[in-house]
């Protein structure tokens, strides 16, 4: 019964990517063309929208994200991290990248975000070739593949035609999952923006690079849901590696403890050995609800990796602005534009 059960869930997960892969559109009926509503935006991108107005826009950001890339690994996992900041908050407009007082940039939850000096370089050099032309969240979103590819991880086209937001607040930020919410919690942020259990999971495995703040797990080590004991889950061996790394809340630990450095399905394993960094990353292995989903992408690589790109094209494409009376094209992504007389 058990592998009949696995072959099933495989049989869906695989049926799940192919449609999101392939973009299933529901079936026109009568109804629907009587009433002629909108399609909807992300239907709107495309991937040659630059290949007249500026057709080497994703050879130059390949190239910038590389160079960054090459000087400092870690990069990698900071653009990936950056661009799900961005869309988990009003949609993927680069409101992150605003640097205003009280702005989504200056909030508590985004103190550890990094890569804005890579995105406003690749910005300065599309300036230069293609003026006003390339949005800083079509920037963003092709910089987080490229950063992928970079570390070893899976290729997908990327949609076009994103435009950048005006409004940031910082109070929004704060609702970002910050590495201590319950699976329930997960999966109704994720529901919000119009993602399900299967892209929560295989978004997940992006912490198969990077690293984390010690102040996000702390409470695992020392008081964890405030007993003034260690997480049960913990291994009493990894225990006590993390608490060595852990002398300040500030520094850093590698969110993949065995190959932190490649782009690999190791995450999924070490959740199965109990070896996950934060809550939210061990409790998708003892969750009944997203577990299975664990095991299959930690024994299928081949199916890790398609479902992941098929996932980061959806969060790419929550809340994109692209009609005419939406957003702009920023000139520096920092600012919005000044408003011409």
């Amino acid at each position: 019964m058990a592998s009949m059960a696995s072959f099933v869930l495989f049989l869906l997960f695989h049926l799940h990517l192919v449609t999101a892969a392939l973009g299933v559109q529901p079936v026109i009926t009568a109804a629907s063309m009587v009433s002629r509503a909108p399609p909807p935006p992300a239907s709107l991108l495309s991937h040659s929208f630059y290949r007249r107005t500026c057709p080497d826009a994703e050879g130059i950001i390949h190239r910038k994200v590389q160079a960054w890339v090459n000087k400092d690994f870690t990069l990698a996992a900071a653009l990936i991290r950056l661009h799900f900041h961005d869309c988990a908050v009003r949609g993927c407009d680069a409101s992150i990248l605003l640097n205003y007082r009280r702005s989504e940039r200056r909030a508590l939850a985004s103190k550890t975000l990094r890569g804005f000096r890579v995105i406003d370089d690749i910005k300065a050099e599309l300036e230069r070739k293609c003026p006003r032309t390339v949005s800083c969240s079509d920037i963003l979103t092709a910089a987080a593949r490229d950063a992928t590819i970079l570390a070893g991880g899976p290729f997908w086209e990327v949609p076009f035609g994103r435009k950048d937001g005006r409004i940031t607040i910082a109070a929004e930020a704060e609702r970002v999952p910050q590495g201590r919410e319950n699976v329930t919690a997960l999966i109704d942020y994720f529901r919000h923006l119009g993602l399900d259990v299967l892209d929560l999971v295989a978004l997940s495995g992006a912490h198969t690079i990077g690293r984390a703040a010690c102040h996000t797990f702390n409470d695992r080590l020392y008081n964890f849901n405030r007993t003034r004991k260690p997480d049960p889950n913990l291994k009493p061996p990894f225990l006590n590696l993390l608490r060595r790394q852990c002398k300040k809340d500030m520094d850093l630990v590698f969110l993949d403890a065995t190959t932190p450095k490649m782009f690999d399905t190791a995450y999924f394993k070490n959740l199965q050995k109990k070896l996950g960094l934060l809550t939210t990353d061990q409790a998708l292995q003892s969750d009944e609800r997203t577990s299975s989903f664990v095991d299959l992408m930690g024994n299928q690589p081949f199916l890790f990796e398609s479902q992941f790109s098929a996932s980061m094209v959806k969060l790419g494409n929550v809340g994109v602005l692209v009609r005419k009376n939406e957003g702009e094209i920023r000139v520096n992504c920092n600012f919005i534009n000044r408003r011409r007389k």
